[in-house]
């Protein structure tokens, strides 16, 4: 399973935001195990790098996102997505940005806190509790 993760999910895990980091951790868990696939745009790497130098620094938060790489596949921003997200009716252009991130790269389902932003997608869209809630059914 390929699933995408929007920038609050990645910011949660990396800055151990209560109460949302220990689902994302669980997910991390799954993808560290081979058992899915965590893929974030290149966009994510750097609004999550931008927030949480601002509280722990540069080369903290350097070495985070160097761990979190080994286990995310990531996805290249290039004109084609920018085109498409310019092109979109979604009302906010980060967030298109990040659907056709996904879309990209064939993913299964979106991953994020704010499922009203993907109101749009052609993708499932869960929470991360949802995720996890789904999966021992």
């Amino acid at each position: 399973m390929r699933i995408f993760w929007d920038t609050n999910v990645m910011l949660d895990l990396l800055g151990e935001r209560t109460p949302y980091y220990i689902p994302a951790a669980k997910i991390a868990t799954l993808a560290d195990k081979r058992e899915l696939k965590i893929i974030v745009s290149a966009l994510s790497f750097a609004t999550t790098s931008f927030i949480l130098t601002k509280y722990e620094g540069l080369e903290k938060t350097k070495n985070k996102l160097r761990k979190f790489k080994v286990l995310a596949e990531i996805c290249e921003l290039d004109e084609q997505i920018i085109e498409k997200a310019l092109s979109s009716d979604f009302p906010d252009f980060e967030d298109s940005l990040q659907y056709f991130s996904a879309l990209r790269t064939e993913c299964d389902l979106v991953i994020t806190r704010n499922g009203k932003d993907f109101r749009k997608s052609a993708l499932p869209v869960m929470t991360p509790d949802e995720f996890l809630n789904s999966r021992k059914k």
